[in-house]
């Protein structure tokens, strides 16, 4: 259930949602101390060493002084590799931790007065002592939860394209770094820092991080998807027009006429807010491992035998699930969005939609006034089916 936006949070420090939109989101940065008091990691450095073991997961290593400076080597890793790295000046991340441990993915549970859809992952970074990445900025919002041991963060400038970065092939390190902060944070303690901010964090002891990132498109990527989503549905007779043109004077000459008729063309394709709605909430929830998307049939006989049999379901962490309304020719609808895709519901779903995107499980108690609904029925199979709902043991 969410909070109100004015009541105090503790994981904002006591001050309440709607103030820290108002005054800090991609504002400037808030430091939090016990954000999580006692916060307890429930994975350590081996096992982040582990997954990066693993070939579907993402991970890196930073040596400050390898083989080269700065020195990025790309999992995934093997035993002998942890045994040949120094004591000192080295940092491993891992990208979406909360896809493959649940009890990561709990921490999201204090964010939901932000969208979920806007939600990247949980990458989780372990360094030894002087490990470190360097001197970035990056281009989203991040909360940086401590999670074991010291690590120093300092605050800089704000940055944009044009800031200055070291010559290198993988990392954007920055050139010039200009301190105006320095904080250590111990477990948990959370540091939020809004796009662009400068940031250069430093291991004093063995520790570890947990960064909450979020989704956020470039323009350009808004731009060149969103017109080749739109591409899609174009027939290839429907092209540029000028069937009320007047006489040119000088043929070579492209007229101001000319460009409001290719602007209205243009405006006319883009400017729909149903299909604009019908992509961004693919967009915003593809999932960044569909492979781990895999699903059982099912009818829906067997999901009422299988829910009165005491079967418990929960999305997959790989999932990402939204919805809207959205207008039709005569009435105003509901679009559900399942990782990547799409399909238009009757109003009536809302409460169910809302309790797939936000309950923490569906039984046979939560689900029992939508059995007898054939379009719920449908809906809750098709999701089964799709992998976005899995069956776990009590």
């Amino acid at each position: 259930m969410s909070t109100p936006f004015n009541t105090p949070l503790e994981i904002l420090g006591g001050i309440s949602a709607d103030v820290f939109l108002r005054d800090y989101w991609q504002k400037k940065p808030l430091l939090i101390r016990q954000a999580i008091p006692d916060f307890v990691s429930p994975l350590d450095g081996n096992d982040l060493a582990g997954l990066s073991l693993e070939e579907m997961v993402e991970s890196r290593i930073v040596l400050e002084h390898g083989e080269t400076p700065w020195q990025l080597k790309q999992g995934p890793f093997d035993d002998d590799t942890y045994s040949t790295l120094p004591e000192r000046d080295w940092t491993l991340l891992v990208q979406a931790v909360d896809q493959f441990s649940p009890e990561v993915a709990e921490v999201l549970e204090h964010f939901t007065f932000l969208p979920n859809w806007r939600i990247d992952d949980v990458m989780i970074s372990f360094a030894v002592p002087g490990g470190s990445v360097g001197p970035h900025y990056d281009n989203y919002d991040v909360f940086l939860l401590q999670a074991e041991g010291k690590r120093s963060w300092k605050i800089g400038q704000m940055c944009d394209n044009e800031s200055l970065i070291l010559n290198h092939p993988d990392l954007r390190i920055l050139e010039e770094f200009e301190q105006t902060d320095e904080w250590v944070l111990e477990p948990g303690d959370m540091l939020y820092l809004p796009p662009r901010l400068a940031h250069w964090g430093i291991a004093q002891t063995d520790c570890m991080t947990w960064s909450v990132g979020f989704r956020a498109p470039s323009t350009a990527e808004v731009v060149t998807n969103y017109a080749d989503f739109v591409a899609r549905f174009l027939p290839d007779e429907q092209r540029y027009g000028d069937a009320d043109m007047s006489p040119v004077q000088n043929p070579s000459y492209i007229r101001p006429e000319d460009i409001k008729r290719l602007r209205q063309l243009i405006s006319e394709q883009l400017d729909d807010d149903r299909m604009l709605l019908t992509w961004f909430g693919q967009y915003m929830t593809e999932p960044r491992y569909p492979d781990l998307l895999v699903g059982s049939d099912i009818s829906a006989d067997d999901l009422q035998d299988t829910l009165n049999q005491g079967a418990v379901f929960t999305r997959n962490p790989t999932a990402r699930l939204a919805w809207s309304h959205i207008q039709l020719d005569t009435e105003t609808a509901v679009v559900f969005f399942v990782s990547g895709n799409s399909r238009i519901l009757s109003e009536h779903l809302v409460p169910l939609l809302d309790l797939l995107c936000c309950a923490d499980a569906v039984y046979i108690d939560n689900l029992e006034p939508w059995l007898n609904d054939a379009e719920a029925t449908t809906l809750l199979c098709e999701l089964i089916k799709h992998g976005s709902l899995e069956c776990i043991d009590e």
